[in-house]
């Protein structure tokens, strides 16, 4: 199983929702929260291509997108089989 990594921040609705998705998936992550440590917001735009957006998710070290790519994923089931 591929690990998922989230990028997120504080008072984020689409962070919120991303983590519901993830959550009702059975699927487990760790999330970064940006707004923690100097730094982590570079972090995430260098690893993302620069989107400067959150939240940001990966899929081992390949990068998804955001809450809206996550959510076609799941739409299009194909979100399990991405992570396998």
């Amino acid at each position: 199983m591929k690990s998922i990594t989230m990028y997120s921040g504080p008072m984020c609705n689409f962070c919120e929702a991303a983590k519901r998705l993830l959550a009702r998936n059975n699927l487990n992550y760790k999330e970064i929260d940006i707004s923690l440590k100097a730094g982590l917001k570079d972090e995430m735009i260098k690893k993302s291509n620069g989107r400067r957006t959150i939240p940001q998710i990966f899929f081992d070290e390949t990068h998804i997108g955001g809450y809206q790519e996550l959510r076609e994923l799941e739409k299009q089931n194909k979100l399990l089989s991405s992570v396998k």
